[in-house]
């Protein structure tokens, strides 16, 4: 009988950094004693990618022995971008729901948090772990933002960036989504039903992050009759990812975060490192006339990939093959800017 090959072991350091100084924010005001989770994951010896995605991720980026990543499909070993080739490093964001300092079930006085603030928490863990220079940011959705953010503040820390479906600024269509999503769950937290609120506004967040011709595709059965009313196939999956969502997020985090994306705002002219930008067609999120735009008023070397996905803004998670491209590209040493 063979034996079944053990996994290889993935070299993890891991840990929170505690800012010994309030940290100053963007729209004014300062938190205290923030801490920040980080992991990084590879080998020691490799340059370091940051890899960062959208208001639901975090520092847990590709497989380990302990967790799953959820970028596992398109980062790790083998995969679209080779984690064998560099160090992949992760940050929980501020004002979220992992480790890094974010707010408190119940909690509504939590200040704003701009893109730019999690760029300076980005910033701060580079210094904590010595690292003069990341080899990139790679950022898809609110992770892009950051991303962008990063590259207009410190050049000479990233030596590139690889933005998927993120702009300069949000499109208001986008905010209005987002802003009923964030009522959603500040009406139902004041009725002490913030749970529900969160699956409910998840729910409708689903139906912007994919694509309608996905949905007809899966969803176009009749409806059946649950609890003595008629459910529709669509219905039944959005509430079940709701379901799923609000078991493990904090309602007060999702409207810090969500607020955070449609505050978002950078001068494209100030971004002059290389950049690499994917647009996806299907977005309903990131239009492909924004990404255009973001193209053509960024200083430095920049490079607009249009794919087309079903997956509409969720291509980052999986598209794999079209993302090696990109990223076999994008990281190559003269970074195939043309």
């Amino acid at each position: 009988m063979n034996a079944v090959p053990e996994r290889p072991r993935v070299a993890v350091h891991e840990g929170v950094l505690e800012l010994e100084q309030p940290l100053s924010l963007h729209f004014g005001g300062e938190l205290r004693d923030v801490r920040v989770a980080w992991r990084l994951v590879g080998n020691p010896a490799a340059p370091v990618i940051a890899a960062l995605g959208g208001i639901s991720a975090g520092r847990a980026v590709v497989d380990t022995e302990q967790e799953k990543g959820w970028w596992r499909d398109i980062i790790g070993p083998g995969r679209a971008l080779d984690s064998s080739d560099y160090r992949i490093l992760g940050i929980d964001f501020l004002g979220g729901s992992g480790g890094t300092t974010g707010p408190h079930a119940g909690q509504n006085d939590f200040p704003s948090i701009a893109s730019q603030d999690q760029a300076e928490i980005l910033r701060r863990v580079l210094e904590h772990l010595k690292l003069e220079r990341l080899e990139a940011i790679v950022g898809a959705s609110y992770g892009g933002m950051v991303a962008l953010a990063f590259a207009e503040r410190w050049p000479g820390l990233v030596a590139r960036i690889v933005v998927i479906s993120a702009a300069h600024r949000p499109h208001p269509m986008a905010t209005a989504w987002r802003s009923v999503q964030r009522a959603v769950v500040r009406y139902a937290a004041q009725n002490e039903q913030g749970a529900e609120g969160l699956r409910l506004a998840r729910a409708l967040a689903m139906a912007t992050y994919r694509s309608p011709a996905e949905f007809e595709q899966r969803f176009a059965g009749p409806a059946t009759r649950v609890d003595g009313r008629f459910q529709f196939p669509v219905e039944s999956y959005l509430l079940a990812r709701g379901d799923a969502y609000a078991a493990a997020y904090v309602p007060e985090a999702f409207v810090c975060l969500s607020e955070s994306i449609d505050l978002h705002q950078v001068d494209p002219a100030n971004i002059r490192v290389p950049t690499w930008l994917v647009a996806v067609v299907e977005d309903q999120l990131v239009p492909l006339s924004d990404m255009r735009m973001l193209r053509h008023s960024v200083s430095g070397p920049v490079q607009l990939v249009e794919l087309s996905s079903l997956y509409g803004h969720d291509a980052f998670l999986k598209e794999t093959q079209a993302l090696r491209e990109v990223f076999t590209r994008a990281l190559s040493p003269t970074g195939d800017m043309k």
